[in-house]
């Protein structure tokens, strides 16, 4: 089990948590005083009070969470964020309300889930030519619907 230290930059802050043996994320809550209201198709920055520490060669991953997203509209305006191992501010995040209604977040709310996932670093080399595929250079939809 890969280990990410976690530092409360606020006493009421609460670490992530799992929400089943298998959950892929973890889940992270509003630290909010009072509730937060986030007006329809707006986008609020909601606190978490917590700096992490993610290890080198890994990224966290910020993803909605699919019961807030699909009943009250409420997303990640980035769709997925990301924290670099080399950040150490605050986790917040940027929830976006596309619902016609206002919503309320409330202290202490799961708001969105947390991936610690590995990553490749690559190079990038320029070239004139790239190899031929099936698919060449066909763009959105050029591989059928179905």
């Amino acid at each position: 089990m890969i280990k990410v230290a976690v530092k409360k930059l606020d006493k009421r802050a609460v670490l992530p948590t799992y929400g089943s043996e298998f959950a892929a994320g973890a889940d992270l809550y509003a630290l909010v005083d009072g509730e937060l209201v986030i007006k329809a198709g707006e986008t609020a920055f909601v606190h978490t009070g917590l700096a992490l520490e993610v290890p080198e060669g890994y990224a966290g991953l910020v993803y909605a969470r699919s019961g807030l997203a699909s009943k009250r509209g409420l997303a990640p305006a980035n769709k997925v964020g990301v924290i670099d191992s080399d950040y150490r501010g605050e986790v917040m995040v940027a929830l976006h309300n596309h619902s016609g209604a206002a919503q309320t977040i409330a202290n202490g709310e799961r708001v969105a889930q947390l991936v610690i996932t590995p990553f490749l670093k690559v190079g990038f080399t320029e070239t004139d030519e790239l190899t031929d595929t099936a698919r060449g250079t066909g763009g959105f939809g050029s591989t059928g619907t179905k």
